[in-house]
């Protein structure tokens, strides 16, 4: 008996219309035989799963009673499946032609690499930022305090703002998982996804925990996966998912990295971006639009950071 390479576990929440192009997009290399394609709907309201069961019979469907989150609905897929490869995937994405076939050969290619990182295309056709460092106490510092933007090797080492180049295959250190090829035998000896991490940071926590065993993460530009950032949390949470976002990322930092190294990165940033903002006063900023806008974005980014750590510990559940 042959298996797909790859295991795609798109995981869906009333997000119907999104489902069905992602499928679409799957169907040729479910139809090759390098994609076993999974979809997991955690208790959709929007006939997701019947969309399913109606119009995709190749896909195996798991409709969950309830909201599992993203990191337990793909370890689910990956109890029941063998593949070499498992592809974690929300139902906002679509997979262009080739695009698997390119990760899988980077993925050869790299075999010191777990994860395979797509470019990832946002509705308007420029490139998502995808690719990120793990929070440490110098990067925080040097990017409130704007060496990262002074330095131009700053900015490519962190693969940061003018730092990421799209167009660069490249190692990091995490990748968004809206969209991954991760090795299997590596997902298994980290114990796949961390299910208390229901929301938000799952992928950063799954590649910080590779990272931890010697595993690496490339970017693949060549591989092109469009994505419809955030419709599903945006239904959710709306303008909210930003904190949201952050006070997963402090829970993550606090239960893996120890509640003082988190409240120390927590405090570089408020602290930070508020010294930013007091520096760019309206007097100051009068006359330029530039300033202005630099000091509303500090001040929106002071205030993301500690209304998240104030949440971090009563993290809402949507169920």
């Amino acid at each position: 008996m042959s298996f797909a390479p790859v295991t795609v576990a798109v995981v869906s929440w009333n997000t119907r219309a999104l489902l069905e192009r992602c499928l679409e997009s799957l169907h040729a290399d479910a139809h090759s035989g390098t994609a076993d394609v999974w979809v997991i709907d955690n208790a959709s309201s929007d006939g997701s799963a019947e969309l399913v069961r109606e119009r995709f019979p190749w896909v195996s469907l798991i409709a969950s009673s309830e909201n599992l989150g993203f990191g337990a609905a793909v370890n689910a897929v990956a109890a029941r499946t063998h593949s070499d490869w498992i592809a974690p995937a929300n139902a906002d994405t679509r997979v262009t032609p080739g695009a698997l076939a390119r990760l899988l050969a980077e993925g050869r290619a790299h075999p010191e690499a777990a994860v395979m990182a797509p470019r990832l295309i946002l509705p308007g056709g420029d490139t998502q930022h995808s690719v990120y460092p793990f929070p440490t106490v110098a990067f925080t510092l040097a990017y409130v305090l704007g060496a990262v933007a002074r330095s131009r090797r700053l900015a490519r080492h962190w693969c940061i703002d003018e730092g990421f180049d799209p167009d660069l295959a490249r190692e990091v250190d995490w990748a968004v998982g809206a969209f991954l090829l991760v090795r299997r035998d590596a997902f298994a000896q980290v114990g796949g996804f961390d299910e208390a991490q229901w929301m938000y940071a799952e992928d950063l926590d799954l590649n910080w925990r590779l990272a931890r065993a010697g595993h690496r993460a490339r970017y693949v530009p060549e591989a092109r996966v469009h994505h419809a950032e955030s419709s599903a949390t945006t239904q959710a949470w709306g303008g909210e998912r930003y904190a949201r976002w952050h006070a997963s990322s402090y829970a993550w930092m606090a239960r893996r990295r120890g509640w003082p190294l988190m409240r120390l990165i927590a405090t570089i940033n408020v602290v930070g971006y508020m010294a930013r903002a007091l520096a760019l006063t309206p007097a100051s900023a009068l006359g330029r639009p530039e300033a202005s806008s630099s000091r509303r974005r500090a001040i929106d980014s002071a205030r993301a950071h500690s209304v998240g750590l104030r949440q971090r510990e009563r993290l809402a559940q949507v169920r």
